[in-house]
């Protein structure tokens, strides 16, 4: 037999045949048999399905005669037994059943992302229903409308998006408030070419629930609207959004749709926007919603700072902004960040800035007054005062808002609540009034339902305000309500997490984007086994957890530092660093093998607690300090902001003294290295070129190989000390055949050089260590090029390419796309190459680095000058001039870019002026140590204007030397060399050529 009750019920015997079970309440009985069917059903169950809350007397026998004659009737097998009836069927045999089935078969399908196979089930589950279900069981109605929705993703994953925007508008006609159905009509509506309707479907959902709920739409439908957004502004070319350091909301946003407002109209018509209030107000939550609707937008959470001259390095970390290996280190990080901002229509959201108002206004003026696309928003307790700041003082929550706020804080400890919370309505509002609509005191209050009803969480929180009020009548009321209730929440708290809670005190940087793990906190704060306590304090709002990791609120923190003693406080400073130290430690081999990405995102999540373990280690134990920072340094450089640790390695080195402790000479260097910030620093790098100079082992740390090389310069990378320094070590073997391949490089011998490079990728493949790839390969692939194997070098740059964007390296990537862009202007593929140098000139504007933003402007110039627009190449040309920073990094591109002028000026028949642009070029590869490339740059435009072919010939053969020997098939070498082999008689070109392969520099320098 079959069964349906999706819908009229309907019996079919075997053959197909209908069969009639009787009247109304046979028909209840069964169907209440066959929502269990194969289990049994209480009596109780089933003479209230029947009779429903007043069952007349005798009704257990009068059920007794319905099982009876069903049994009869249908030739049903139901069993009786002492806790009730029991239908003997096979489950799947009734349509509920089966679609249940097929329904959580789908979901399950359209999660593993085989949508083919979602869309088949639950187009069979849903084809079950023959009409709505019965009144009083709405849980098959939900049931059905989940499947609906599964079934409306898993057609629009496939392409099936035509007649489904008319069917989800009609699900939302009859669910308003369905958010999911929101996300699915905007994903329709995109998928069917209305990105702008699309766009308009989350307004009105935002504006639905804000008037229905008091609430905002959940993370998951602003995350679309924020993906449709960025999806549709690379569809119109603009740059794709950006949101940079903006935190993940474990929870619903509720209420603020006017404050929002507020914020959006302050900020269209101001460029510093500062919210104040007490802690707990809701501040930095507000900042972050403000900010998720705009289209650049870079969070910047102050907290875990202890020093306002730290704020530049935060903002640069937020934006992803590092210096690059390949560059000068320990540049001054304004002048950066203006770099990095300049050009940029950026907010800024500086959260927490009460405890460093004077830095926070000083890095907020310099930026506003130089970078005027720029806009912040700051959360503080006070103003930062400075000129055009405009106050928005955060009010108390509304009542709607604020009692929505408590039903969902109080359904995540107790899920029943949200079934039920509305009965308690007038007491809710009297909760939040008394808490003053404050968001974290309603969210600890909430917290308490775990333990309490709502009337006797009322009651006492009266009791615990009427004492409070007798208190210190100084403080705003505000404050002392919130004090209030962290204090009551406290005296609630048992005494073992009372103590795990002031001890979790010690970590810094546990605000929205940190917390620790689990076994920091285990070892750092000296208690077994903490989940359970951990688990408690966070389900009493005195930690987050996310990832697996854990965190306290900056006014919760506050107020437990309060009930520490000093004694136990040193402990744990002593605890907290010997942890960090270990795991440093643990880190540093790894930062250079196959696990380099997660050690990277795990030191990066612990910074702030390195940084305060090695402040602590700096005066309490100074050689434990040179151990920290030695395992750190490489973290540092790879991180990409090591300016950032100069002033720390300073003051650890007056710590120190003069002299390196014994055993300790490759710390001892490192520090005096990471102590070296620019010019004038010779007297540091002579303090660790001493204490190197004792070690005559393998070194325990091969990155200081770099590091030195970095301060003394490359012509020492193959020192002897060098060789026996890295020793057998295969990372420092690979590193040091990358110094030694630059050698060979720079000396003409180009074979020698791809064979060291070959060798070096072969050891950092073994190693794992995606920094040293990248190097190989892109120099590699620059040797494939000279060659002339073109699709060879893109696929080694192509690779190096994928190794920076992992490590996060946006001025090695910069340097890798105008890599790739040099290669495609060789092949002829200009617009190509024009596209890789600008995506390369957005990485260097984002990365603070205008010298590369010139080599790109450059490239960008060639480009335009060889597919025969040169007024588009003067245009770049100009503007790479004006770029170009003039330090010995960039003058080799100023030489190329003084060319690119020269030849434009050609092109366009301005030969004195083509002149004087060969010239300044020449003067400058003169007066500086240029590298042979440039040199021979130089050799190659002086030859296509020499009047005399001979002399032509014999730059052309300089520049060939230079090259060591690799003749390029380059667009602007080739047409010189075939127009002076045309010029000349064979034997003259090839004597003239040979000539300047013997006189190398000075045919340029002195012609």
């Amino acid at each position: 037999m079959r069964f349906g009750i999706l819908g009229p019920l309907d019996v079919r015997a075997h053959d197909g045949s209908p069969l009639d079970p009787g009247g109304p309440r046979p028909r209840a009985l069964l169907t209440a048999l066959l929502l269990d069917a194969g289990r049994t059903v209480s009596v109780e169950r089933l003479i209230y399905g029947l009779y429903g809350e007043e069952p007349p007397a005798g009704a257990g026998n009068a059920l007794q005669s319905q099982v009876s004659r069903l049994r009869k009737r249908l030739g049903l097998e139901i069993e009786t037994g002492p806790a009730g009836y029991r239908l003997v069927v096979d489950p799947d045999t009734v349509d509920v059943h089966r679609f249940e089935r097929l329904a959580r078969a789908g979901r399950q399908s359209l999660a593993a992302g085989d949508h083919a196979r979602a869309a088949a089930l639950l187009h069979e589950a849903l084809g079950l229903w023959r009409g709505p279900a019965p009144e009083d069981l709405p849980r098959l109605e939900e049931l059905r409308l989940g499947a609906v929705q599964d079934r409306i993703e898993a057609d629009l994953a496939l392409g099936d998006s035509a007649e489904l925007v008319a069917e989800v508008r009609e699900l939302l006609a009859r669910y308003p408030l369905g958010e999911r159905l929101y996300g699915l009509l905007m994903r329709a509506l995109h998928a069917t070419g209305r990105p702008a309707e699309a766009l308009r479907v989350y307004e009105e959902a935002r504006r639905v629930l804000a008037d229905e709920l008091g609430s905002d739409p959940s993370p998951e439908l602003s995350a679309l609207h924020l993906e449709l957004l960025r999806e549709q502004g690379r569809e119109q070319g603009r740059e794709p959004l950006r949101q940079r350091g903006v935190p993940a909301q474990l929870t619903r946003f509720v209420g603020r749709t006017d404050e929002l407002a507020r914020i959006d109209a302050l900020l269209a018509g101001a460029r510093l926007v500062t919210l104040t209030g007490p802690g707990g107000a809701g501040k930095t939550r507000l900042a972050i919603e403000a900010g998720r609707a705009r289209e650049d937008v870079c969070y910047v959470e102050l907290a875990p700072l202890t020093d306002g001259g730290a704020i530049p390095y935060a903002i640069l970390t937020a934006l992803g902004v590092r210096e690059g290996l390949r560059g000068p280190q320990g540049e001054e990080a304004t002048e950066r960040l203006v770099a990095a901002l300049d050009g940029r229509d950026l907010l800024l959201v500086l959260d927490n800035c009460e405890h460093l108002v004077d830095g926070a206004a000083q890095a907020a003026g310099v930026l506003l007054g130089t970078c005027p696309g720029l806009r912040i928003l700051a959360t503080s307790r006070e103003a930062l005062g400075i000129t055009g700041e405009v106050l928005c003082p955060v009010p108390p929550l509304a009542a709607g808002p604020a009692a929505q706020l408590f039903r969902d804080r109080a359904a995540a400890v107790r899920p029943e609540f949200a079934a039920h919370g509305r009965a308690h309505d007038a007491r809710i509002d009297s909760i939040c009034e008394a808490l003053d609509g404050l968001p974290l005191a309603i969210e600890l209050a909430a917290a308490r339902l775990r333990t309490l009803t709502v009337d006797e969480l009322a009651e006492r929180l009266g009791d615990r305000f009427r004492v409070l009020s007798r208190g210190d009548r100084t403080k705003a009321p505000r404050h002392r309500t919130l004090r209030a209730v962290v204090e009551w929440s406290w005296e609630l708290l048992d005494a073992e997490e009372r103590d795990l809670a002031c001890r979790m005190t010690v970590f810094v940087g546990s605000g929205l984007s940190g917390g620790v793990p689990l076994d920091a906190v285990e070892a750092v704060c000296g208690i077994p086994y903490p989940e359970d306590l951990l688990a408690s304090l966070t389900e009493k709002s005195f930690l987050e957890t996310s990832d697996g990791r854990y965190r306290m609120l900056e006014t919760i923190r506050a107020f437990c530092t309060e009930q520490l003693t000093e004694d136990v406080l040193a402990e744990l400073r002593v605890a907290h660093a010997a942890y960090f130290l270990r795991l440093a430690a643990a880190a540093e081999p790894r930062l250079r093998g196959h696990d380099q990405l997660p050690w990277l995102a795990r030191l990066s999540a612990d910074r702030g607690n390195l940084d305060a373990a090695l402040r602590h280690l700096l005066h309490a134990a100074p050689s434990d300090g040179l151990r920290l920072m030695a395992d750190l340094s490489w973290f540092w450089r790879l991180h990409g902001l090591a300016g950032e640790r100069v002033a720390l390695a300073r003051e650890l080195m007056d710590a120190v003294g003069p002299e390196a402790p014994p055993g300790l000479e490759e710390e001892y260097a490192l520090c005096a290295l990471n102590s070296v910030r620019g010019d004038g620093d010779e007297a540091r790098i002579a303090r660790a070129d001493r204490a190197l100079a004792t070690i005559d082992h393998q070194l325990r740390l091969p990155f200081t190989v770099v590091l030195w090389t970095l301060a003394v310069g490359p012509e020492r990378s193959h020192d002897e000390r060098v060789r026996a320094q890295v020793g057998s070590d295969p990372w420092g073997r690979a590193l040091l055949a990358v110094g030694l391949g630059f050698q060979e490089q720079f000396a003409g011998r180009p074979a020698a050089s791809e064979a060291l490079f070959a060798q070096a990728l072969a050891g950092f493949r073994e190693t794992g260590d995606r920094w040293g790839m990248a190097n190989s390969l892109d120099q590699l692939g620059l040797f494939a090029d000279w060659r002339g194997e073109r699709d060879h070098a893109l696929k080694l740059i192509d690779e190096a390419l994928g190794y920076a964007r992992e490590l996060a390296a946006p001025e090695e990537t910069a340097d890798l796309l105008c890599r790739r862009g040099a290669v495609l202007l060789h092949t002829g593929a200009y617009e190509e190459a024009a596209a890789e140098f600008a995506r390369a000139g957005e990485q260097a504007r984002a990365a603070g680095a205008p010298e590369k933003v010139a080599g790109a402007l450059w490239g960008m110039g060639d480009a335009a000058r060889l597919s025969g627009d040169t007024g588009l190449a003067r245009q770049h040309y100009e503007a790479a001039l004006e770029t170009s920073a003039r330090s010995w990094y960039s003058v080799g591109r100023t030489v190329d870019i003084f060319l690119g002028l020269g030849r434009v000026a050609l092109a366009e028949g301005r030969s004195d002026e083509a002149d004087d642009w060969f010239a300044q070029a020449r003067t400058l590869s003169a007066a500086t140590q240029t590298q042979e490339l440039e040199l021979a740059r130089v050799a190659e435009a002086l030859a296509s204007r020499a009047e005399e072919p001979e002399h032509a010939a014999t730059l052309l053969g300089a520049a060939s030397a230079m090259r060591g020997q690799l003749i390029v098939d380059d667009p602007d070498v080739t047409p010189i060399e075939r127009r002076l082999r045309r010029m000349l008689a064979p034997e003259v070109f090839k004597k003239a050529f040979e000539l300047g392969g013997s006189l190398r520099h000075r045919a340029v320098r002195e012609p």
